[in-house]
């Protein structure tokens, strides 16, 4: 038996590829802890985790708010200055705890925790890479060298901070294993990673979900559009969602529509839409549109569970949802706000399994033919699906837990040489 232990930031997309990870190996008889926010990991991963708090506080009201109209270079450096390289000197003494406390055969740390690899590389402890996203394989600062020699110069003081001085490799990429849960057939060939990287596809694991559903409310008569932004972009979806809707009642007469509107923003704004059913018995449950047919708008969904049932998927271009809809063979109309959704929109469109629109300029007059392109067009559906069936194949949680499980083998043959080595010498 091993220890292993994922080292995640507070971010739902970062953790839930990683708790089928940990499911399979506790499964295979090894010992799983995580260090991050108890509450979230516990809420993503189940009650009974271990979970050393990594930083010790964290409320949302600790997240800087970022400005919704920076992109390019400033959004980075917001990302980079406000939110990952504090996140990292916070969780850089609960890390080093959860170490000294459980003594990990090996650290599995989040391309957006790099406290977990830095504390990992300055105990001596061996660590690999969770890449719950393609972005940085992609090297996109390589044409913006002032910008690629700020962020390596905000890594290297992070390092002399909480990490070993004299180390060498990039916190986001180990050079012993990179756990990339995407495959070539969607990302590409990687601009940088190494040789370590191994495409595990999606880690798709059973997980809380909305109770409640109206399952009976699909009509099979229509196609069925879902509609989300991610849990992480609801200060700039009430114009989009509402866009949406509009787009999709008018078509009504062949498809309904699915919404996620955690604000509730399509209560009022939604045609058709009546206020929240209250009162037992009463539907969908607070914060919902009444379904009158043509559109539902729910605070939450079971996402992984609708997705068998969809025909197509309207989104930010998050990366887990991306992967998940077209696991399921389902073609996307991506509309990319900031981060890596770009480069993960890019990314559909290059394979052909969906279009793009801009999410600045979304309006109805143009989700509409969007999402009519994707329904009608056999190539996009075509495209999805050999997309989907590579992602399947890539293994998913197994096929993550069957690498860690070599790196320790070979580590442990690494310690045993050293060991022979020492004796002879002696």
């Amino acid at each position: 038996m091993n220890r292993c232990l994922f080292v995640v930031p507070p971010l739902v997309g970062h953790i839930n590829p990683l708790v089928g990870v940990a499911a399979e190996l506790a499964s295979r008889g090894h010992d799983v802890a995580w260090a991050g926010v108890p509450e979230l990991v516990h809420r993503l991963a189940g009650p009974d985790a271990r979970v050393f708090p990594s930083p010790v506080s964290w409320a949302d009201a600790d997240r800087p708010v970022r400005p919704p109209d920076i992109r390019g270079p400033e959004a980075l450096r917001f990302l980079w200055e406000r939110f990952l390289v504090p996140l990292a000197d916070a969780m850089a003494d609960g890390v080093r705890d959860a170490v000294l406390e459980f003594r990990p055969d090996v650290v599995v740390a989040d391309q957006q925790a790099p406290a977990g690899a830095l504390v990992a590389e300055r105990l001596g402890v061996p660590w690999a890479t969770s890449a719950t996203t393609p972005a940085e394989f992609t090297d996109a600062l390589a044409s913006m060298p002032k910008v690629a020699a700020w962020n390596d110069a905000l890594l290297r003081e992070l390092r002399l901070r909480i990490g070993d001085p004299e180390g060498t490799a990039d916190p986001r990429f180990s050079p012993r294993l990179v756990l990339a849960f995407t495959t070539p057939e969607l990302a590409g060939r990687p601009a940088r990673g190494g040789d370590g990287i191994r495409w595990v596809g999606p880690s798709l694991a059973a997980r809380p979900s909305a109770a409640g559903f109206p399952w009976e409310w699909l009509d099979p008569g229509r196609a069925t559009v879902l509609v989300t932004l991610g849990t992480t972009n609801t200060d700039a979806g009430g114009r989009f969602l509402t866009a949406c809707a509009e787009a999709l009642r008018a078509r009504a007469d062949r498809l309904q529509a699915v919404v996620v509107d955690p604000e509730g923003v399509l209560g009022a704004a939604a045609p058709g839409g009546t206020a929240p059913p209250t009162g037992p018995g009463a539907g969908p449950g607070p914060g919902a549109v009444r379904p009158d047919g043509d559109l539902l708008a729910l605070p939450a969904v079971p996402q992984l569970a609708l997705l068998r049932r969809v025909d197509a998927v309207v989104c930010h271009a998050g990366h887990n949802t991306v992967v998940e809809a077209l696991w399921h063979g389902v073609p996307l109309v991506v509309a990319p706000i900031r981060d890596d959704q770009p480069i993960v929109a890019a990314q559909v469109c290059d394979a052909g399994a969906g279009v793009r629109v801009r999410f600045g300029r979304a309006t109805a007059a143009r989700i509409g033919p969007a999402v009519e392109a994707v329904l009608d067009d056999p190539g996009h559906r075509a495209a999805a699906r050999a997309v989907g069936a590579a992602l399947r194949a890539a293994g998913g949680a197994a096929a993550a837990a069957d690498h860690l499980e070599h790196l320790l083998d070979d580590e442990l043959q690494d310690e045993l040489q050293d060991k022979l080595q020492d004796k002879e010498e002696g």
